[in-house]
């Protein structure tokens, strides 16, 4: 295989990526577009909502300028104003990783890796410029640069992820001399410090792993828990089969969001629903809302005399997560000043956690709309806080009971 055809080969690879993301909300937008308006309206209109939508996945911010009659009719303060609309359905960044971590798999299998992946990633780059550039409108503009950049930088984490699933080395991704010099670095490290480190990682990953896992779970609950209130916002906006069709598509877009404000209800803090809300295991408030029918899972506030339970998820997880990993810590550590190092380690494994869990938090949240919307999802900081908190009492203490255990059934001399 040649330089040529490896190079058209991660082209294609590139558009692939961009034509699935625009095409899954393009292609309702286009039914909707041809059943129900009848083709009386420029499909260009459609196009440019499919490419906002795509965008706004990957975070690029939109400014938007309602129509006059339409910003009236919402009667949020401030609707006739712009706004800038910077939540992301992360639904669409997580496609875009996934089918980068495809595409990467694929080129890593040509003999002309490097050349490959980097065709790959410019030609996404230039794809991403393009629809941007293809859908500024003076009522919706993409902010240019994060259109280019930030669809990109998913695609690039996927393309690393395929690469490095591929050649499960360094070699895969950096030149042989750089991978000596980072092992080199790492080598010179106290074991005791290279083991703290990997413990904490695995620890605190894994633990925050669990809760996000956890939260899909108990989201599923109250989905299923307020199925009744979700048919009545449905059938209250009276958008018609294919419009409900595709607004189930745009709320499936949010579903790794609502998996995060879970995560964080979880963990404590909880999440807004527009300036002043709350939503947290101690009790609910809410102001006026807008008619999303998912909203109707969102827990009243009878409903939450169990909430504080909830905490105690992240907290069983550490512990357990900890005694775990504790085993093949412990045996690279000497037994004189064990404790600190045990100590440090379950510190360490709450700030990994936070920090996982405070960066999703901070990619859940932003601005949704004018007036209230302006504030929707988890604050990270407390996220992040609340969670290495939890954990890090939880490693702790699994790691320290793990070593009582051991005393405890070694043999009296």
């Amino acid at each position: 295989m040649n330089r040529s055809f490896t190079a058209l080969f991660a082209a294609l690879e590139a558009l692939l990526v961009v034509g699935i993301g625009i095409g899954i909300p393009l292609v309702p937008l286009t039914i909707l577009w041809a059943w129900q308006y009848k083709l009386q309206v420029d499909w260009i209109v459609f196009w440019r909502a499919a490419v906002d939508t795509w965008l706004l996945g990957a975070g690029t911010d939109v400014t938007m300028t309602l129509q006059p009659a339409l910003a009236d009719g919402l009667g949020f303060a401030g609707a006739g104003t712009p706004f800038i609309i910077t939540i992301a359905p992360l639904g669409f960044a997580l496609l875009t990783v996934l089918l980068g971590a495809r595409a990467g798999r694929r080129i890593s299998e040509t003999p002309h890796r490097y050349l490959g992946l980097a065709v790959a990633v410019g030609s996404f780059a230039v794809l991403s410029l393009a629809v941007t550039l293809s859908a500024l409108l003076p009522s919706a503009r993409a902010s240019i640069w994060q259109g280019t950049l930030l669809p990109t930088l998913c695609f690039a984490v996927g393309i690393v992820i395929g690469a490095e699933w591929s050649h499960p080395s360094l070699d895969a991704l950096l030149p042989a001399r750089a991978d000596r010099v980072i092992r080199g670095w790492v080598a010179r490290w106290r074991p005791e410090l290279r083991a703290s480190l990997a413990a904490a990682f695995r620890g605190g990953t894994a633990t925050a792993a669990i809760v996000l896992g956890a939260s899909a779970v108990l989201m599923a609950i109250l989905l299923f828990a307020g199925y009744a209130k979700i048919i009545t916002l449905y059938e209250g906006v009276h958008a018609g089969v294919l419009g409900g069709i595709t607004l189930t598509i745009g709320q499936l877009a949010f579903l790794p969001n609502l998996v995060i404000w879970t995560a964080s209800w979880v963990v404590g803090p909880g999440f807004a629903v527009g300036v002043g809300s709350s939503v947290s295991p101690f009790g609910t408030s809410l102001g006026p809302i807008p008619a999303v029918p998912v909203l109707g899972a969102l827990p009243a506030q009878h409903e939450l005399g169990w909430g504080f339970l909830i905490l105690l998820i992240p907290v069983i997880t550490g512990f357990l997560i900890a005694l775990v990993v504790r085993g093949r810590l412990v045996a690279t550590l000497p037994t004189h000043g064990r404790v600190q190092w045990l100590v440090l380690t379950g510190a360490l494994s709450g700030v990994v956690g936070g920090i996982i869990l405070g960066l999703l938090a901070w990619a859940s949240t932003g601005a949704a709309g004018p007036g209230r919307l302006v504030d929707v999802g988890p604050s990270p900081w407390l996220v992040g806080a609340f969670a290495a908190l939890e954990i890090a009492v939880a490693a702790t203490a699994g790691l320290l009971a793990g070593r009582q255990r051991t005393s405890a059934v070694s043999p009296s001399r």
